[in-house]
């Protein structure tokens, strides 16, 4: 075999290792990773189904509060655009921020568009993998994008809340910066769902 022949194999050698290599590791970092993004998500959850977040998120059309989830009091219920009933609006107590109230009472609950998740969002009694198809499946979630998510999740000053729910009432997990990590996280790798 002459060199120039020995060249030409051992390149096409290269080339053939090379792209092996590429295909065993399968992905680009951080794209399409089922288990970084279950992860991810597992951790999302933490914040998802604390009291904070489950409480406004109801399966019927009446909320529950405080930590213990008990029904809310007064008696309120959805109304249109889940804002609660005529009369009974929950910006009639709601304001845009917590307001203090005695010591026994703690505070009221409050921040800018305080409103109950859409119906088709209603998280109480479901698990982590419902939850997770219910985020991404547009027909539920208000029409949002896995970007528009991952904004509301970041941004929106009614989430922000559940670090700052006012006393009596303990914050969801972690902070808001690392919820937001976690969505990107989960977004950025697939936005693949728990298996149960």
């Amino acid at each position: 075999m002459s060199w120039r022949m020995k060249l030409v194999v051992a390149v096409a050698a290269s080339a053939m290792i090379a792209g092996c290599a590429g295909k065993k590791g399968g992905k680009k970092k951080g794209k399409n990773d089922p288990v970084k993004s279950k992860a991810a998500f597992v951790a999302m959850g933490k914040v998802l189904t604390s009291a904070r977040c489950i409480n406004c998120h109801p399966s019927g059309d009446s909320p529950t509060q405080g930590d213990k989830m008990t029904a809310h009091q007064p008696p309120v219920f959805r109304g249109e655009g889940g804002m609660g009933a005529v009369g009974m609006r929950c910006n009639t107590c709601h304001g845009e921020t917590n307001v203090a109230l005695t010591e026994r009472a703690g505070s009221m609950p409050g921040s800018r568009g305080w409103h109950l998740a859409p119906k088709s969002m209603g998280w109480q009694g479901k698990t982590l993998k419902q939850i997770c198809e219910q985020l991404k499946d547009k027909s539920r979630n208000g029409g949002k994008t896995l970007e528009q998510l991952h904004e509301h999740n970041a941004k929106d000053p009614l989430v922000g809340w559940a670090w700052a729910p006012g006393k009596g009432r303990s914050p969801a997990p972690g902070t808001r910066a690392e919820f937001a990590k976690n969505t990107r996280d989960w977004i950025d790798n697939g936005a693949h769902c728990p298996d149960k």
